[in-house]
């Protein structure tokens, strides 16, 4: 017989990061010396202490069997009392926060939990995949928002059509943004939130590198700004922040009547946390104040080193002030997709065409910070040699 997908699966996209990691193996398996700046993926471990609380936990039996599906209450007062140290915002651990697979699934799954047939999503382009895949495969439709440089990279909220609006039931937008590094300031949070409330509409934020950021700049939650919580929900993950990109895990916080939405969709398809990898959890926000800072000056001096040394090469690169990404034009009047393949094939360098985060990322490059300076300034060697 003949095995059919979906029609919603066949909506997706090409999922160019895949043609990235076949030419990323067969580069390795020809013997190749890859300065892969391509995923963002941390290089650097887990700290030890985050390691060890996970080995201890998962020695315990009583953490061998399925997990609540809404996360260990331990787990959830930790989270609520770092946000209410972090952001001064007090969440009510019973309902405005709920723990999740990684940031990933929960963004995800919204679209499940909020999109009936043909709804709109409001999405960035540029943008992380999930949000628009998500919507197609929830059977919506999603809608671009453009983000250009003009506008720093924020969306123009104006410019939305008026019949696009009728039909929207969720916003994502993700700052520090992933890929342009963009940051929003209290100016247009305060605008977003008066949009979103006018229009009725869901704001899915993604603050998956909040406690990525440079320069004394420090982000800002919706939540803090806007005092309602009935149409936001916030999304945090473990993942950049602490170094568990493995590990899966990160939560949703916000407006309670969606949290029990997204957690009504989670308990029919997921069986919570294994209990090992909430407890390390609990410890890595109890190091927060020690584990950022130290993560934050690595990045920095590496930002500084690929920044300057591209400037010096005559680009011109934005200094970005949170994320692990530099995202820049590409410095040639080709397209961004064979500008990467250049570099691959030419200075055995990985990085991502921005057109594999939308239209609107044609023309721009995202470097990962995610070697040491080493090799970092042998990158920008191979890239004045060889290109």
């Amino acid at each position: 017989m003949e095995v059919k997908t979906s029609d919603n699966l066949k909506k997706l996209p090409p999922y160019l990061f895949m043609e990235i990691d076949k030419a990323k193996r067969k580069a390795r398996e020809d013997g190749r010396d890859l300065i892969d700046l391509g995923i963002g993926d941390p290089d650097t471990p887990t700290p030890k202490p985050i390691i060890q609380a996970l080995a201890k936990a998962a020695k315990d039996p009583a953490n061998h069997r399925y997990a609540l599906d809404a996360g260990m209450p331990q787990l959830r007062r930790k989270i609520a009392d770092w946000y209410e140290d972090r952001f001064k915002v007090k969440l009510d651990p019973g309902n405005e926060i709920l723990p999740l697979l990684g940031s990933k699934e929960g963004l995800a799954h919204m679209a499940f939990a909020f999109l009936d047939k043909d709804d709109v999503s409001l999405v960035p382009d540029p943008g992380y995949p999930v949000y628009n895949n998500a919507t197609l495969l929830a059977g919506g439709r999603p809608m671009a928002m453009p983000l250009l440089e003009k506008n720093g990279f924020l969306p123009d909220l104006g410019k939305i059509p008026a019949m696009v609006l009728k039909k929207a039931k969720l916003m994502f937008l993700n700052y520090p943004n992933n890929p342009t590094a963009a940051t929003a300031d209290r100016g247009f949070l305060k605008e977003l939130l008066a949009f979103s409330r006018k229009y009725g509409i869901l704001v899915c934020y993604d603050m998956a590198y909040s406690e990525m950021c440079f320069d004394g700049y420090v982000p800002e939650s919706l939540l803090q700004i806007g005092g309602m919580r009935d149409n936001v929900i916030e999304f945090h993950s473990f993942s950049k922040t602490f170094n568990m990109t493995g590990w899966r895990l990160g939560w949703a916080c916000g407006a309670p009547k969606a949290l029990a939405g997204l957690a009504k969709i989670k308990s029919n398809i997921d069986s919570g946390i294994f209990q090992a990898v909430q407890w390390a959890g609990i410890e890595a926000l109890e190091l927060h104040s020690e584990i950022c800072p130290q993560l934050n000056r690595m990045y920095q001096q590496r930002r500084d080193v690929l920044v300057d040394g591209l400037r010096e090469l005559g680009w011109n690169v934005t200094s970005p002030k949170a994320t692990f990404y530099v995202w820049t034009k590409v410095p040639a009047a080709i397209g961004s997709i064979e500008f990467c393949d250049r570099l691959l094939k030419r200075a055995d360098i990985v990085a991502t065409p921005g057109l594999g985060f939308g239209k609107y990322g044609e023309g721009y490059v995202r470097f990962a910070l995610t070697q040491d300076k080493v090799r970092l300034e042998e990158a920008v060697r191979r890239i004045s040699e060889r290109l």
